[in-house]
């Protein structure tokens, strides 16, 4: 059903009638009654309905010339035909009777803007203007990260839709040093200060870590976001200025829980033998997308017997990557492909001798299976030596971000102190003194 609704802007109100007297004292200021001023243009929105056209919207508003000029436009910058129901079609008037311009919405961040001209109709993208701020937020581990994340009352202001996206950035500054899917413990809490695009909406459209603190079981971990050419190719450093990055991330899958571990003989769940398991089982939804975990070249895609549908990938210093019972594989991957750290290589499955929808991960380095969860991992590479002094210079003050969110116990330390200050302070005083008659000695 099609709906239509109007927009106007804001009133004017305009105070008016200053008098001057003739001796030169000060004016005097007398407020008349308001005058509300027309507003510039009014605003019709309409939503592309299921099965209606752009065409079929702009036959109710315009003669068929303009309707013709309008899409020969339009087409400069889009598809007509690739708009979706849903899609915002905002009509601006002037003296309300008067087509000024269309705008309409591509996406969230991008629109079509139409105008009229002399002779017809031009067009052009408009960029849906975004604002910068940083979010704080800090919590103690009491289920898992996600439901600490996402209950956190102090990220109410938030999009209920940007909380993941928290997460996620967590997840991703530290996947070389943590598997948040095994490795996290009750009592484990992070600090975080994060930097935002915010759209007019209030919905985040960009967002990245500039500094995150984790201590998990004691032992802390740091991340200082850190791009000295400013080209937004910089990376996350610890305080000492090494990478937090490893050649390998930790897990091919995200939020995913291991339901097999690697191990020298395991009775397999079909065959029902007993037999070696040289990797890591990863349970996960049909369709979950499988990262690759290093970069490197595809030098086998396709059936591989038991493992279905596999990929293999070769890796920098004799390490080779092995993922099976793949549903699909990732399009415009073939062998040759040469493929980066975290991309997209297919998506998770059952083929092969699967009794359920899981990824088995294997790691080989020169030519020996090792245990993907216990292989010690090279490291990426620290700040250059030639830019420590702007790291210095940038860490320092990012650092100091994180201390603006006390970590839980001293958080809840203050928190006893100020019940205990409150309780003393509301406690009636006592009718007895050391120095009273009626108090026993």
């Amino acid at each position: 059903m099609t709906s239509s609704r109007g927009r106007t802007g804001p009133l004017l109100t305009l105070a008016v009638g200053v008098v001057f007297s003739a001796c030169g004292s000060p004016p005097e200021v007398e407020l008349d009654e308001p005058v509300v001023a027309a507003p510039a243009e009014r605003i019709e929105v309409r939503e592309l309905s299921w099965g209606e056209t752009f065409g079929q919207v702009l036959a109710e508003h315009l003669s068929w010339d303009d309707q013709q000029d309008i899409l020969t436009a339009f087409r400069r910058q889009g598809d007509p035909r690739s708009m979706r129901d849903g899609s915002e079609i905002a009509f601006r008037y002037v003296d309300d009777r008067e087509l000024r311009g269309i705008d309409v919405a591509l996406d969230r961040d991008e629109s079509i803007r139409l105008t009229r001209v002399p002779g017809g109709w031009q067009s052009s993208i408009v960029n849906t203007p975004v604002y910068t701020d940083t979010v704080y937020f800090a919590g103690e581990i009491e289920s898992s990260l996600w439901s600490s994340v996402i209950d956190d009352p102090g990220l109410d202001h938030l999009e209920p839709q940007d909380l993941p996206k928290l997460v996620d950035a967590l997840d991703r500054v530290f996947q070389w040093q943590i598997d948040f899917s095994r490795q996290v413990q009750l009592g484990d809490y992070y600090r975080v200060a994060y930097e935002r695009e915010v759209r007019p909406d209030g919905s985040m459209r960009e967002g990245r870590i500039l500094a995150a603190e984790f201590v998990n079981v004691g032992t802390p971990y740091h991340a200082i976001w850190f791009d000295p050419n400013a080209d937004g190719e910089g990376s996350w450093f610890d305080l000492e200025g090494e990478s937090v990055r490893r050649a390998f991330i930790l897990k091919p899958i995200d939020f995913s829980r291991i339901s097999s571990r690697f191990s020298s003989g395991r009775r397999h769940p079909i065959l029902n033998t007993v037999r070696a398991h040289r990797g890591v089982d990863y349970a996960a939804n049909s369709g979950t997308p499988i990262k690759a975990t290093a970069d490197g070249i595809i030098i086998k895609r396709g059936p591989n017997g038991g493992l279905g549908n596999a990929i293999e990938i070769r890796h920098a210093n004799g390490f080779v990557t092995r993922y099976g019972h793949m549903s699909r594989f990732a399009s415009g991957l073939s062998v040759g492909s040469r493929v980066r750290q975290e991309q997209v290589i297919g998506y998770v499955g059952m083929t092969g001798l699967a009794t359920g929808p899981h990824l088995h991960y294997e790691m080989i380095r020169n030519g020996r299976h090792v245990d993907p969860l216990a292989v010690d991992l090279p490291s990426g590479d620290p700040v250059p030596a030639e830019s420590m002094a702007e790291w210095e210079r940038v860490m320092q003050p990012r650092r100091a971000l994180l201390d603006l969110l006390p970590p839980p116990g001293l958080a809840r330390y203050a928190d006893a102190q100020d019940v205990a200050s409150e309780a003393t302070s509301e406690a009636p005083p006592s009718d007895a003194s050391p120095s009273s008659p009626d108090q026993p000695r």
